[in-house]
Protein backbone atom coordinates (compact mmCIF):
# COMPACT_ATOMS: atom_id res chain seq x y z
CA UNK A 1 0.00 0.00 0.00
CA UNK A 2 2.96 2.71 0.78
CA UNK A 3 4.37 1.59 -2.41
CA UNK A 4 1.38 2.85 -4.36
CA UNK A 5 0.86 6.34 -2.13
CA UNK A 6 3.29 8.58 -4.64
CA UNK A 7 1.21 7.45 -7.93
CA UNK A 8 -1.97 8.47 -6.27
CA UNK A 9 -0.42 11.86 -5.17
CA UNK A 10 1.59 12.54 -8.11
CA UNK A 11 -1.59 12.66 -10.28
CA UNK A 12 -3.05 15.31 -8.08
CA UNK A 13 -0.36 17.44 -7.96
CA UNK A 14 -0.53 17.03 -12.08
CA UNK A 15 -3.52 19.81 -12.14
CA UNK A 16 -2.72 21.98 -9.32
CA UNK A 17 -6.12 24.20 -9.90
CA UNK A 18 -8.13 21.17 -10.33
CA UNK A 19 -6.97 20.00 -6.48
CA UNK A 20 -7.53 23.50 -5.09
CA UNK A 21 -11.10 23.10 -6.22
CA UNK A 22 -11.28 20.03 -5.03
CA UNK A 23 -9.79 21.29 -1.69
CA UNK A 24 -11.96 24.26 -1.48
CA UNK A 25 -14.71 22.47 -2.02
CA UNK A 26 -14.01 19.60 0.70
CA UNK A 27 -13.25 23.17 3.14
CA UNK A 28 -16.64 24.35 2.83
CA UNK A 29 -18.39 21.26 3.10
CA UNK A 30 -16.12 20.75 6.84
CA UNK A 31 -16.41 24.37 7.77
CA UNK A 32 -20.18 24.11 6.50
CA UNK A 33 -20.90 20.81 8.98
CA UNK A 34 -19.02 22.65 11.56
CA UNK A 35 -20.96 24.87 12.48
CA UNK A 36 -24.00 23.16 11.61
CA UNK A 37 -23.26 21.23 14.14
CA UNK A 38 -21.80 24.04 16.66
CA UNK A 39 -25.06 26.16 16.91
CA UNK A 40 -26.84 23.30 17.21
CA UNK A 41 -24.78 22.21 20.36
CA UNK A 42 -24.72 25.98 21.70
CA UNK A 43 -28.13 26.00 21.34
CA UNK A 44 -29.03 22.99 23.56
CA UNK A 45 -26.01 23.56 25.78
CA UNK A 46 -27.36 27.42 26.46
CA UNK A 47 -30.88 26.33 26.99
CA UNK A 48 -30.30 23.83 30.13
CA UNK A 49 -27.71 26.46 31.67
CA UNK A 50 -30.20 26.92 34.16
CA UNK A 51 -31.04 23.81 35.04
CA UNK A 52 -26.95 22.42 35.29
CA UNK A 53 -26.82 25.19 38.24
CA UNK A 54 -29.50 23.97 39.96
CA UNK A 55 -28.11 22.13 43.25
CA UNK A 56 -31.32 19.79 43.83
CA UNK A 57 -32.07 15.96 42.80
CA UNK A 58 -35.89 16.53 41.89
CA UNK A 59 -37.56 18.57 40.53
CA UNK A 60 -41.42 19.75 40.55
CA UNK A 61 -42.97 21.09 36.88
CA UNK A 62 -45.82 21.82 35.54
CA UNK A 63 -47.42 19.64 32.88
CA UNK A 64 -48.41 22.50 30.72
CA UNK A 65 -44.19 23.38 30.60
CA UNK A 66 -42.39 22.82 27.39
CA UNK A 67 -39.30 24.94 27.93
CA UNK A 68 -37.46 27.55 30.00
CA UNK A 69 -39.48 30.36 28.08
CA UNK A 70 -42.93 28.47 28.52
CA UNK A 71 -42.83 27.59 32.21
CA UNK A 72 -46.54 26.99 33.55
CA UNK A 73 -47.37 27.52 37.46
CA UNK A 74 -48.52 24.76 39.51
CA UNK A 75 -49.53 24.88 43.56
CA UNK A 76 -46.90 25.14 45.95
CA UNK A 77 -48.44 22.45 47.45
CA UNK A 78 -47.09 20.02 45.84
CA UNK A 79 -43.60 20.74 47.54
CA UNK A 80 -45.10 20.77 50.93
CA UNK A 81 -46.37 16.84 50.17
CA UNK A 82 -42.79 15.87 49.19
CA UNK A 83 -41.69 16.63 52.55
CA UNK A 84 -43.68 13.90 53.52
CA UNK A 85 -40.90 11.54 52.44
CA UNK A 86 -38.22 11.18 54.87
CA UNK A 87 -35.42 10.99 52.33
CA UNK A 88 -36.28 14.91 51.35
CA UNK A 89 -33.44 16.91 52.63
CA UNK A 90 -35.18 20.61 51.69
CA UNK A 91 -37.42 21.75 48.85
CA UNK A 92 -37.68 25.11 47.45
CA UNK A 93 -39.91 27.05 45.36
CA UNK A 94 -38.40 28.89 42.23
CA UNK A 95 -40.35 31.72 40.76
CA UNK A 96 -40.11 32.52 36.88
CA UNK A 97 -41.26 35.18 34.32
CA UNK A 98 -39.67 37.91 32.02
CA UNK A 99 -40.13 41.43 32.60
CA UNK A 100 -39.31 44.67 31.17
CA UNK A 101 -35.67 45.87 31.47
CA UNK A 102 -35.45 49.85 31.34
CA UNK A 103 -31.37 50.93 30.17
CA UNK A 104 -30.35 53.02 32.76
CA UNK A 105 -28.71 55.14 30.28
CA UNK A 106 -31.12 54.98 26.98
CA UNK A 107 -34.35 55.41 29.69
CA UNK A 108 -36.15 53.04 26.68
CA UNK A 109 -37.17 49.54 27.42
CA UNK A 110 -35.25 47.28 25.23
CA UNK A 111 -35.63 43.97 25.70
CA UNK A 112 -37.09 40.98 27.85
CA UNK A 113 -35.07 40.05 30.93
CA UNK A 114 -35.91 36.72 32.59
CA UNK A 115 -36.07 37.05 36.46
CA UNK A 116 -35.54 34.20 38.55
CA UNK A 117 -36.94 34.14 42.11
CA UNK A 118 -36.05 32.24 45.29
CA UNK A 119 -36.24 31.53 48.87
CA UNK A 120 -33.24 32.65 50.35
CA UNK A 121 -32.52 30.63 52.91
CA UNK A 122 -31.65 27.40 51.42
CA UNK A 123 -28.63 27.72 48.59
CA UNK A 124 -30.07 26.35 45.05
CA UNK A 125 -28.20 28.07 42.64
CA UNK A 126 -24.52 27.08 41.86
CA UNK A 127 -23.68 30.32 39.82
CA UNK A 128 -20.07 32.09 40.54
CA UNK A 129 -21.33 35.04 42.35
CA UNK A 130 -24.89 33.82 43.30
CA UNK A 131 -23.37 32.57 46.90
CA UNK A 132 -20.94 35.41 47.52
CA UNK A 133 -23.88 38.38 47.03
CA UNK A 134 -26.91 36.02 48.14
CA UNK A 135 -27.52 38.02 51.67
CA UNK A 136 -27.52 41.53 49.66
CA UNK A 137 -31.08 40.02 48.60
CA UNK A 138 -32.88 40.39 51.47
CA UNK A 139 -33.29 44.21 51.05
CA UNK A 140 -36.15 45.25 49.30
CA UNK A 141 -36.64 45.87 45.67
CA UNK A 142 -33.17 44.64 44.72
CA UNK A 143 -31.49 41.83 42.36
CA UNK A 144 -28.38 40.19 40.98
CA UNK A 145 -27.27 40.94 36.75
CA UNK A 146 -26.11 38.65 34.96
CA UNK A 147 -22.69 39.79 34.03
CA UNK A 148 -22.88 37.38 30.48
CA UNK A 149 -26.24 39.29 29.84
CA UNK A 150 -26.14 40.97 26.12
CA UNK A 151 -24.85 44.19 26.11
CA UNK A 152 -28.18 46.06 24.68
CA UNK A 153 -28.93 45.92 28.87
CA UNK A 154 -26.70 48.78 28.85
CA UNK A 155 -23.07 48.98 30.62
CA UNK A 156 -24.41 47.67 33.57
CA UNK A 157 -20.94 45.74 34.84
CA UNK A 158 -18.75 48.79 34.14
CA UNK A 159 -21.65 51.24 35.71
CA UNK A 160 -21.80 48.66 39.23
CA UNK A 161 -18.03 48.24 38.83
CA UNK A 162 -17.72 52.07 39.10
CA UNK A 163 -20.20 53.40 41.62
CA UNK A 164 -21.09 49.90 43.55
CA UNK A 165 -25.01 49.68 42.47
CA UNK A 166 -26.94 50.28 39.62
CA UNK A 167 -30.59 51.84 39.30
CA UNK A 168 -33.46 50.87 37.06
CA UNK A 169 -36.99 49.88 36.39
CA UNK A 170 -38.49 47.00 35.73
CA UNK A 171 -41.83 47.08 33.92
CA UNK A 172 -44.24 43.82 34.21
CA UNK A 173 -47.64 43.62 32.84
CA UNK A 174 -48.09 47.17 32.99
CA UNK A 175 -47.07 48.34 35.84
CA UNK A 176 -43.35 49.62 36.66
CA UNK A 177 -41.18 49.10 39.32
CA UNK A 178 -37.84 50.45 40.79
CA UNK A 179 -34.92 48.36 41.47
CA UNK A 180 -30.98 48.49 42.27
CA UNK A 181 -28.48 45.99 41.08
CA UNK A 182 -26.42 45.15 44.26
CA UNK A 183 -24.32 42.50 42.74
CA UNK A 184 -23.43 40.49 39.93
CA UNK A 185 -23.31 36.34 39.21
CA UNK A 186 -22.72 34.34 35.40
CA UNK A 187 -25.18 32.48 34.19
CA UNK A 188 -25.12 33.38 30.34
CA UNK A 189 -27.66 33.95 27.31
CA UNK A 190 -29.28 31.59 25.64
CA UNK A 191 -31.30 31.95 22.43
CA UNK A 192 -34.41 32.26 24.59
CA UNK A 193 -33.01 34.92 26.79
CA UNK A 194 -30.71 37.93 26.18
CA UNK A 195 -30.41 37.98 30.29
CA UNK A 196 -30.98 37.35 33.65
CA UNK A 197 -31.92 38.75 37.08
CA UNK A 198 -31.88 36.74 40.24
CA UNK A 199 -34.10 38.39 43.11
CA UNK A 200 -35.34 36.57 46.33
CA UNK A 201 -39.01 35.33 45.91
CA UNK A 202 -40.62 38.24 47.81
CA UNK A 203 -38.98 40.87 45.69
CA UNK A 204 -40.10 38.62 42.90
CA UNK A 205 -43.66 39.10 43.73
CA UNK A 206 -43.09 42.71 44.41
CA UNK A 207 -42.05 42.98 40.61
CA UNK A 208 -45.00 40.65 39.43
CA UNK A 209 -47.52 42.24 41.63
CA UNK A 210 -50.32 40.45 40.09
CA UNK A 211 -48.48 36.99 40.24
CA UNK A 212 -50.48 34.75 42.87
CA UNK A 213 -47.59 33.79 45.86
CA UNK A 214 -48.51 29.86 46.20
CA UNK A 215 -48.14 29.75 42.19
CA UNK A 216 -44.19 28.16 41.04
CA UNK A 217 -43.17 27.30 38.25
CA UNK A 218 -40.05 25.04 39.20
CA UNK A 219 -40.29 23.29 42.24
CA UNK A 220 -36.48 21.93 44.02
CA UNK A 221 -36.00 18.31 45.78
CA UNK A 222 -32.94 18.18 47.21
CA UNK A 223 -32.43 14.28 48.95
CA UNK A 224 -30.76 13.16 51.93
CA UNK A 225 -27.38 11.82 50.68
CA UNK A 226 -27.08 8.16 49.71
CA UNK A 227 -31.26 8.18 48.61
CA UNK A 228 -31.66 6.41 45.18
CA UNK A 229 -32.84 9.14 43.00
CA UNK A 230 -34.94 6.65 40.63
CA UNK A 231 -36.32 5.07 43.32
CA UNK A 232 -37.61 7.98 45.13
CA UNK A 233 -38.86 9.70 41.56
CA UNK A 234 -40.91 6.58 41.03
CA UNK A 235 -42.68 6.76 44.93
CA UNK A 236 -42.88 10.75 44.30
CA UNK A 237 -45.12 10.12 40.79
CA UNK A 238 -47.16 7.47 42.28
CA UNK A 239 -48.09 9.94 45.64
CA UNK A 240 -48.69 12.75 43.76
CA UNK A 241 -51.57 14.45 42.11
CA UNK A 242 -51.08 14.36 38.26
CA UNK A 243 -50.98 18.00 37.67
CA UNK A 244 -47.29 17.91 38.18
CA UNK A 245 -44.23 16.54 36.16
CA UNK A 246 -41.42 15.14 38.21
CA UNK A 247 -37.84 14.63 36.83
CA UNK A 248 -34.58 14.04 37.76
CA UNK A 249 -32.02 16.60 37.29
CA UNK A 250 -31.21 14.35 33.78
CA UNK A 251 -34.49 14.23 32.96
CA UNK A 252 -35.32 17.96 33.15
CA UNK A 253 -31.96 18.62 30.95
CA UNK A 254 -33.45 16.13 28.29
CA UNK A 255 -36.71 17.26 28.30
CA UNK A 256 -35.67 21.00 27.83
CA UNK A 257 -33.17 19.92 24.79
CA UNK A 258 -35.50 17.52 23.27
CA UNK A 259 -38.35 20.66 23.19
CA UNK A 260 -35.42 22.64 20.81
CA UNK A 261 -34.69 19.47 18.88
CA UNK A 262 -38.23 17.41 18.32
CA UNK A 263 -41.02 20.49 19.01
CA UNK A 264 -39.79 23.54 16.62
CA UNK A 265 -37.85 23.71 13.76
CA UNK A 266 -34.61 23.60 14.68
CA UNK A 267 -33.97 20.69 14.61
CA UNK A 268 -34.70 19.80 11.41
CA UNK A 269 -33.19 23.08 10.04
CA UNK A 270 -29.42 21.91 11.90
CA UNK A 271 -30.14 18.29 9.91
CA UNK A 272 -30.48 20.19 6.36
CA UNK A 273 -27.72 21.94 6.69
CA UNK A 274 -25.70 19.18 7.36
CA UNK A 275 -26.82 17.42 4.72
CA UNK A 276 -26.67 20.28 2.26
CA UNK A 277 -22.75 20.62 3.63
CA UNK A 278 -22.56 17.22 2.93
CA UNK A 279 -23.81 16.89 -0.86
CA UNK A 280 -22.12 19.90 -1.82
CA UNK A 281 -18.73 18.15 -1.13
CA UNK A 282 -19.53 14.85 -2.75
CA UNK A 283 -20.36 16.68 -5.67
CA UNK A 284 -17.35 18.64 -5.87
CA UNK A 285 -15.12 15.65 -5.34
CA UNK A 286 -17.13 13.54 -7.49
CA UNK A 287 -16.55 15.57 -10.22
CA UNK A 288 -12.89 16.12 -9.74
CA UNK A 289 -11.96 12.66 -9.54
CA UNK A 290 -14.20 11.62 -12.63
CA UNK A 291 -12.63 14.34 -14.63
CA UNK A 292 -9.18 12.72 -13.58
CA UNK A 293 -10.08 9.28 -14.29
CA UNK A 294 -11.57 10.45 -17.88
CA UNK A 295 -8.29 12.22 -18.87
CA UNK A 296 -6.26 9.59 -18.03
CA UNK A 297 -8.43 6.68 -19.34
CA UNK A 298 -5.29 5.52 -21.79
CA UNK A 299 -2.87 5.32 -18.70
CA UNK A 300 -4.91 3.23 -17.29
CA UNK A 301 -5.74 1.12 -19.57
CA UNK A 302 -2.11 0.34 -20.34
CA UNK A 303 -1.65 -0.43 -16.89
CA UNK A 304 -3.90 -3.20 -17.29
CA UNK A 305 -2.55 -3.98 -20.75
CA UNK A 306 0.70 -4.56 -18.63
CA UNK A 307 -0.91 -6.78 -16.06
CA UNK A 308 -2.11 -4.57 -12.97
CA UNK A 309 -5.41 -5.75 -11.42
CA UNK A 310 -8.61 -3.70 -11.49
CA UNK A 311 -8.31 -3.66 -7.74
CA UNK A 312 -4.95 -1.59 -8.31
CA UNK A 313 -6.71 0.67 -10.14
CA UNK A 314 -9.28 1.31 -7.72
CA UNK A 315 -7.19 1.94 -5.04
CA UNK A 316 -5.58 4.49 -6.46
CA UNK A 317 -8.83 6.60 -6.57
CA UNK A 318 -9.23 5.75 -2.87
CA UNK A 319 -6.35 7.18 -2.20
CA UNK A 320 -7.33 10.28 -3.78
CA UNK A 321 -10.48 10.80 -2.34
CA UNK A 322 -8.83 10.07 1.09
CA UNK A 323 -6.24 12.76 0.21
CA UNK A 324 -8.33 15.46 -0.76
CA UNK A 325 -10.18 14.49 2.32
CA UNK A 326 -7.24 15.04 4.62
CA UNK A 327 -5.75 18.02 2.85
CA UNK A 328 -9.67 19.90 3.00
CA UNK A 329 -10.32 18.79 6.18
CA UNK A 330 -7.05 20.56 7.89
CA UNK A 331 -7.71 24.38 6.44
CA UNK A 332 -11.40 23.70 7.55
CA UNK A 333 -10.60 22.51 11.16
CA UNK A 334 -8.41 25.95 11.68
CA UNK A 335 -11.16 28.21 10.16
CA UNK A 336 -14.41 26.67 12.21
CA UNK A 337 -11.84 27.48 15.29
CA UNK A 338 -11.90 31.17 14.10
CA UNK A 339 -15.49 31.45 12.79
CA UNK A 340 -16.02 29.49 16.79
CA UNK A 341 -14.59 32.28 18.71
CA UNK A 342 -16.15 34.98 16.51
CA UNK A 343 -19.81 33.74 16.65
CA UNK A 344 -19.01 33.58 20.61
CA UNK A 345 -17.85 36.40 21.05
CA UNK A 346 -20.98 38.27 18.82
CA UNK A 347 -23.57 35.81 20.30
CA UNK A 348 -22.11 35.20 23.86
CA UNK A 349 -23.37 32.16 23.14
CA UNK A 350 -20.87 28.58 23.97
CA UNK A 351 -19.48 27.89 20.85
CA UNK A 352 -16.83 25.31 21.61
CA UNK A 353 -14.59 22.55 19.64
CA UNK A 354 -14.80 18.97 21.38
CA UNK A 355 -12.73 16.32 20.47
CA UNK A 356 -15.89 13.82 20.00
CA UNK A 357 -17.24 16.71 17.26
CA UNK A 358 -13.59 16.83 15.71
CA UNK A 359 -13.66 13.05 15.50
CA UNK A 360 -16.95 12.64 13.83
CA UNK A 361 -16.28 15.74 11.09
CA UNK A 362 -13.20 13.95 10.30
CA UNK A 363 -14.26 10.48 9.62
CA UNK A 364 -17.34 12.22 7.72
CA UNK A 365 -15.38 13.95 5.76
CA UNK A 366 -13.37 11.19 4.77
CA UNK A 367 -16.82 8.65 4.22
CA UNK A 368 -17.97 11.67 1.99
CA UNK A 369 -14.85 11.56 -0.36
CA UNK A 370 -14.76 7.72 -0.39
CA UNK A 371 -18.69 7.75 -1.69
CA UNK A 372 -17.20 10.68 -4.03
CA UNK A 373 -14.83 8.33 -5.23
CA UNK A 374 -16.62 4.96 -5.21
CA UNK A 375 -18.91 7.09 -7.59
CA UNK A 376 -16.18 8.09 -9.93
CA UNK A 377 -14.43 4.43 -9.96
CA UNK A 378 -17.27 2.99 -12.58
CA UNK A 379 -16.07 5.06 -15.68
CA UNK A 380 -12.48 2.76 -14.93
CA UNK A 381 -15.33 -0.22 -16.30
CA UNK A 382 -14.17 1.54 -20.09
CA UNK A 383 -10.51 1.37 -19.20
CA UNK A 384 -10.26 -1.68 -22.02
CA UNK A 385 -6.45 -2.13 -22.93
CA UNK A 386 -7.76 -3.01 -26.55
CA UNK A 387 -8.70 0.88 -27.13
CA UNK A 388 -4.87 1.40 -26.67
CA UNK A 389 -3.94 -0.88 -29.87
Amino acid sequence: MLQKLPTALLQLRYQKVRLMVALLGVVFSVVIVFMQYGIRDALYDSSVRLYQGLQGDCFLISPRSTALVAMGVFSERRLGQALAFEEVELVSPIYLEQGQWKNPLTRKYWRNIFIYGFDLRHDIFDYPGVRENQAKLQRPNVVLFDRESRSEFGPIVAEFERKGSVTTEIESRGSNRRIEVVGLFALGTSFGSDGNLITSHLNFLRIFSSRPKGLINVGLIRLKPGTNVDVFKAKLERYLPQDVLVFSKQELIDYEKNYWQSSTAIGFIFSLGVSLGIMVGVVVVYQILYTNVSEHLAEYATLKAMGYKHSYLLSMIFQQAFFIAVLGYIPGFFLTIIAYEFAKSMTLLPFAMTFNRALLVLFGTIAMCLVSGASAVRKLQAADPADIF
